[in-house]
């Protein structure tokens, strides 16, 4: 059913890449008439003392419910006015519009300010002939030892020693500022790790366990309280305990105990596999980066500044950056948020220029590979995608896919 707009004037004040600004006008006869429907509305249901439900006088009714009655016409008027833009004007909206500037009076016309943030409109001449890298960094034997390291520390228990600590080993200390009021305060430190003042972690490491020391320690300068870096504190320490990892011995046993491997060489050939996996996805990315910055600098293409701003709006509540540090977290991460923005153009205006987005067969394929990794039903895979709200996420993943495949086929790479 269409509504009729003939009485919403709507102007376009403001144009930028990536943003509109629309002033719009609502007629005091059709605002009169949204207030009389919605007061009807309320007149039905309410119930006041005195007055049977739905006999209750209109007069009584706008007195009662003003405000309701005003936030019900204002969702009204600014929806239909919305999309009678959308029919107007030549919009590619990618969020939901910001209204500011209300004026609401008596018996006078609404007006208001549509702020919307739009799809930009991007030429690219050129996306193909450049010279690419992907960098492959090989897998060495020492990287397979580390990680198998890293096994065993997770699998290892802390066990007291009565000896000084050392690097890597757990401590429990008490400490406290001397010429300070303040009680002693207890800290456990895996020392070497940057979890104290090095000068503090130096003086612990002569100490052992029961016995205490009054040490200077200096603050770093990066230390994070601006207003003790580099200055000298005496503090006194005292260790309670000392705590050393007891690594479990690297056997077959140790094997199948961290995952479904028979022996040691099994878990060694499975995490280099793991790591030449992880390198491969590295080097794809930093490819993808590379093809990306050369087509946004062969184009001389910029990020629409409300679009950059939307992005690090984003990661500003992902953080949960203070506002007073807004200032601060807006002038480091406006260049990512840029690069993130020329990503997302060039990527969406190639899927729809070159028909790459993701199809429901595409999204078909990938859900059946899922379903044969975990070893369920697809039918399985896709309720749980669906009802997670990721189905649009892989769609979205899916046309990357092709937009790079499409990308890097017209370039030249060479691997390193």
């Amino acid at each position: 059913m269409s509504v009729d707009t003939s009485d919403i004037q709507i102007t376009r004040v403001g144009d930028e890449p990536g943003a509109a600004s629309l002033q719009v006008e609502v007629t005091a006869e059709r605002v009169k008439a949204a207030e009389q429907r919605a007061t009807a509305t309320y007149a039905k249901r309410a119930k006041l003392p005195g007055f049977r439900k739905g006999k209750v006088p209109h007069a009584v009714i706008r007195r009662q419910f003003r405000e309701a009655i005003k936030d019900s016409v204002l969702r009204e008027l600014i929806s239909e006015s919305w999309k009678a833009a959308l029919d107007q004007e030549d919009l590619k909206p990618i969020a939901e519009p910001r209204v500011k500037d209300i004026s609401f009076e008596d018996d006078a016309p609404l007006t208001f300010q549509l702020d919307i943030e739009v799809k930009p409109e991007i030429t690219l001449d050129r996306i193909g002939g450049f010279e690419l890298t992907r960098p492959i960094t090989p897998v060495t034997d020492e990287m397979v030892e580390h990680q198998i390291d890293d096994l065993r520390r997770r699998k290892a228990p802390w066990i007291p020693v009565d000896e000084k600590p050392a690097a890597g080993e757990m401590v429990s200390v008490s400490i406290a500022t001397v010429g300070e009021a303040e009680e002693p305060k207890p800290y456990q430190i895996v020392l070497g790790e940057g979890q104290a003042i090095p000068d503090l972690e130096q003086a612990i490491m002569t100490m052992v366990p029961g016995e205490s020391s009054t040490t200077t320690v200096k603050y770093p300068d990066d230390f994070p309280d601006e207003s003790k870096r580099g200055l000298p504190r005496s503090v006194q320490v005292e260790l309670h305990e000392v705590k050393r990892l007891d690594l479990p011995a690297l056997d077959d046993s140790f094997a199948a105990e961290v995952g479904d491997f028979d022996t040691v060489d099994d878990l060694r050939a499975a995490i280099r596999a793991d790591i030449e996996a992880e390198t491969a996805r590295d080097a794809d990315a930093s490819l993808r980066r590379d093809i990306i910055e050369q087509i946004v600098a062969a184009n001389n293409l910029e990020a629409p500044r409300p679009l950059a701003h939307r992005v690090l709006s984003s990661y500003a509540q992902a953080y949960e950056v203070p506002d007073d540090q807004l200032d601060r977290f807006s002038t480091e991460f406006l260049p990512i948020a840029e690069r993130q923005v020329l990503r997302d153009m060039v990527i969406d205006h190639l899927a729809e220029r070159e028909s790459l987005t993701a199809t429901e067969e595409d999204l078909d394929h990938r859900i059946e590979e899922i379903a044969e990794r975990r070893g369920a039903k697809p039918g399985e895979i896709y309720a749980s995608l669906q009802k997670g709200g990721r189905l649009k996420e892989i769609e979205h993943s899916l046309t990357e896919e092709k937009v790079f495949d499409y990308l890097l086929g017209q370039s030249t790479i060479t691997n390193e």
